[in-house]
């Protein structure tokens, strides 16, 4: 259980997280690059709309059978997966726990420290989940990125509950 980090204090549902499982998640971002890029929100009926017409377009291309390439892809996203650092956004499950209208900030406590960040700033909070393929066991279950990556190279680790407060 000690990969397990609860969501408490000021919400409506209480959440627990589960970072083993984040892996198979496709809202997972790439750690390495994430705060190298410029982040564009982008509307998600329009991402999905691309996707669509991108394979359409491809099977109307190349037939509907699966060519080798298809094969090859699967095997490099197999292996980014293996081998990635990989953080996954605090957002989704904080507005899923439906913070309270009075709730001020978000609580991240670790085994050494409290780091309090106002609302704003946690919503836009990464989470790290692994590092090289493999799950933050010495210093995690989780490492804790401000959305603007300013520090990325030294996190805040050892979490081992959030609250709202």
């Amino acid at each position: 259980m000690e990969s397990i980090i609860m969501v408490t204090g000021k919400i409506k549902y209480q959440i627990t997280l589960d970072p083993g499982v984040w892996i198979f998640d496709d809202r997972k971002v790439d750690l390495t690059n994430y705060f190298d890029q410029k982040v564009e929100k982008e509307d998600e009926l329009e991402e999905y709309t691309k996707a669509v017409s991108k394979h359409w377009e491809r099977e109307i291309r190349e037939g509907a059978i699966y060519p080798p390439t298809l094969k090859t892809e699967r095997t490099y996203e197999r292996q980014r997966i293996l081998n990635g650092t990989f953080g996954i956004p605090l957002r989704p499950f904080l507005e899923n726990a439906e913070m309270s209208e009075d709730a001020k900030a978000v609580k991240f406590i670790s085994k050494d420290s409290v780091e309090t960040l106002p609302i704003s700033e946690a919503l836009e909070v990464i989470a790290g989940f692994s590092l090289n393929g493999k799950p933050l066991t010495e210093d995690g279950p989780i490492h804790v990125y401000y959305g603007n990556g300013s520090n990325v190279l030294n996190p805040i680790k050892h979490i081992t509950k959030i609250e709202v407060v």
